[in-house]
């Protein structure tokens, strides 16, 4: 198991830096004057040539790179503008801070939507979608199949001003959405996140009620599944030792995949419900040309979905043995 995990953590490592030379060289490559990008609307001639110089636009782009992957290590001096310790994924010439600061900063917000939002829609999708796998032809699946499929249909932004304009200023039923940080008040955290969490998971949870269905009414017709019943054990047994247990690796591995994405930025959900979150800072990132922030908002995203990828493997290797040797 552990040397599995080794084998995984390394392979994440070289993607991660293949997606960081990538994405670097996109946004200091392409555009005509990358200085110029990254030092923002509000750019004086002054704060462009120190732009100029801190960036080593004069450097050719290989070096470029290698001085901001230095600066992860080892971190970055800036001149007069300031100091990025390490790890730094550059510095905002826009906001005169260090990204990673300003991402740490908004990550309480992303994190508190993303997993709040995740207990719901797994919760609900997982179940709703073992029921119609047991109810298979009947009222319950077929009511089930039928929210799942308008569930899906639906587009956050739509909902979302629906919901606010109805259960926030009509009926006054949910407070107007907000983020108050855990420690300083539960009931006010959860209170200001329940409609931004409620609406975030009706699309993945129409997604997961569909898959879990799918799944398990294909493991209830295996042969083994057959043979459990044949034996005699009861329905129950045969359903959680047997056909949810086989149903659970596509499961796994999407819900690893979306708690990554989501936590690398609800952009939408973000926008909707002014949540300052790391999706709302990547909005206003391509909105003031801050190159430097955008980068590190896209590492940090590309990180989240590589590191959730690395569990998914752990819990597929721990559900079948036969991975490990893979």
């Amino acid at each position: 198991m552990f040397r599995f995990l080794v084998r995984r953590v390394l392979g994440a490592l070289v993607i991660l830096l293949i997606i960081s030379a990538v994405t670097f060289m996109l946004f200091y490559a392409m555009p005509r004057d990358p200085a110029r990008m990254a030092c923002g609307k509000v750019c004086t001639k002054e704060l462009l040539e120190q732009v100029r110089v801190n960036l080593g636009i004069a450097d050719p782009l290989p070096v470029q790179y290698w001085h901001w992957l230095e600066g992860i290590f080892l971190g970055r001096d800036y001149g007069g503008l300031g100091n990025c310790n390490a790890p730094c994924l550059g510095f905002s010439f826009t906001n005169r801070e260090p990204v990673l600061g300003t991402i740490m900063d908004r990550m309480p917000t992303t994190l508190s939507l993303a997993l709040g939002a995740a207990v719901f829609f797994l919760i609900i999708g997982v179940g709703t979608g073992m029921i119609a796998a047991v109810k298979q032809g009947k009222a319950a699946d077929k009511i089930a199949s039928s929210f799942s499929l308008i569930g899906s249909s639906l587009q956050i932004y739509f909902v979302g001003y629906i919901a606010m304009y109805f259960l926030v200023q009509q009926l006054g039923i949910l407070e107007q959405p907000s983020y108050t940080p855990f420690t300083d008040d539960p009931a006010a955290w959860a209170s200001g996140l329940l409609l931004p969490w409620l609406t975030l998971s009706i699309i993945f949870t129409a997604n997961y009620t569909r898959m879990t269905r799918s799944q398990l009414v294909e493991q209830l017709s295996e042969d083994y599944v057959r043979t459990a019943r044949a034996k005699g054990l009861s329905r129950r047994s045969v359903f959680f030792r047997f056909a949810w247990r086989g149903a659970m690796g596509p499961i796994v591995t999407i819900f690893g995949i979306d708690l990554g994405t989501l936590i690398g930025g609800a952009i939408i959900t973000e926008s909707v419900f002014s949540l300052q979150g790391i999706g709302k800072l990547a909005v206003t990132a391509v909105d003031a040309n801050d190159l430097p922030m955008l980068l590190g908002v896209t590492m940090v995203a590309a990180g989240a979905i590589v590191f959730f990828n690395i569990i998914v493997d752990a819990v597929y290797a721990f559900i079948d043995p036969r991975i490990r040797l893979a």
